[in-house]
């Protein structure tokens, strides 16, 4: 009898993960974006939300928590309850915020299932059509002629505008100054209206408006140019030795979510990024689509965290 019991059990809880799978989901799933609206990250979300709601079959709802360089949603994805029906699309400062804050609210890997990455994205640097400059090289020295005297637009204190922005002066050996705004959105409605004279924005934010002429664009971050503006030089062939940028989009869950669940999620993720209109969609923009398995994204994250680690520390960055 007991022997009996023992295999019922067992027999069980092998099961339990596919009916958890085949009852997932039966409510609406929201997707915390821990950024402002307009930014790279909430226009991936936006991209592919629609098609992901249709392929899991309930609607995925963005939650926009922006706030401390995305530590406010992050947070409250980490304490969720870890049942597949709060997700979290994160980028770059979801690894960099570690070292760059005394504290943080979560623990990169004790606290979160990856479930998959979405994207690889370089930014570019652009300008306010009324900055006198047509070239990176111009720029540098204009900024070293006026040290202090320019501004670019960062998303908030160790995001990826701000890292990219201190790679530049750190390489380029000059001083252009942060301006902090509340999200990557405001940021480039300030450089739009004149308000400061310099971005370093996600490129899926930033290819249409180089193409309607309302920023000027200098330079890509990437090792290589992007074919969304194939006639723009990367920022290290422009006159910034070494310089190299690139950042990544990926979506995770609360730690606990049910393996099904995570699995079930994957599998649903590369299906929407591998549907035409939406590849096409974020290719066009400059993004390379890179799904990934959840073990590899995990593996993605650990080398983030030793890659950025040393570097962030060598040039003493801190948000204070």
């Amino acid at each position: 009898m007991e022997n009996l019991l023992l295999r019922a059990l067992l027999a069980g809880a092998m099961l339990w993960p596919l009916v958890v799978a085949a009852d997932y989901p039966e409510k609406p799933v929201r997707m915390i974006v821990p950024f402002a609206p307009g930014g790279g990250v909430d226009t991936i979300a936006r991209v592919i939300g629609p098609r992901l709601s249709e392929n899991i079959g309930q609607q995925v709802i963005l939650d926009n928590r922006g706030g401390a360089s995305g530590n406010i949603g992050t947070e409250l994805a980490a304490r969720a309850t870890p049942d597949g029906y709060t997700l979290l699309i994160h980028t770059l400062p979801f690894v960099t915020n570690t070292f760059l804050y005394e504290r943080v609210p979560y623990d990169v890997t004790r606290d979160f299932a990856p479930i998959s990455l979405l994207t690889n994205a370089p930014s570019v640097l652009t300008i306010h059509p009324s900055l006198p400059v047509r070239s990176v090289g111009d720029l540098l020295k204009l900024a070293r002629a006026r040290p202090g005297a320019l501004h670019y637009a960062s998303a908030g204190i160790a995001t990826n505008p701000h890292i990219a922005g201190e790679l530049f002066n750190h390489l380029g050996k000059v001083n252009i100054v942060a301006v902090h705004y509340k999200g990557a959105g405001p940021g480039l409605v300030a450089t739009m209206s004149g308000e400061v004279e310099i971005a370093f924005s996600n490129i899926v934010q930033t290819t249409q408006l180089v193409r309607s002429k309302r920023l000027r664009a200098l330079g890509i971050t990437s090792a290589g140019r992007s074919a969304a503006l194939p006639d723009v030089p990367t920022i290290a062939e422009a006159g910034v030795a070494g310089y190299e940028f690139e950042t990544w989009n990926g979506i995770l869950a609360p730690k606990g979510t049910p393996a099904a669940i995570t699995t079930l999620l994957n599998d649903r993720i590369r299906k929407t990024l591998a549907n035409p209109d939406i590849a096409q969609k974020l290719q066009g923009d400059g993004l390379e689509v890179a799904t990934s398995s959840p073990e590899e994204f995990a593996s993605h994250l650990k080398h983030e965290l030793e890659k950025w680690g040393p570097v962030l520390k060598a040039r003493s960055m801190r948000a204070e």
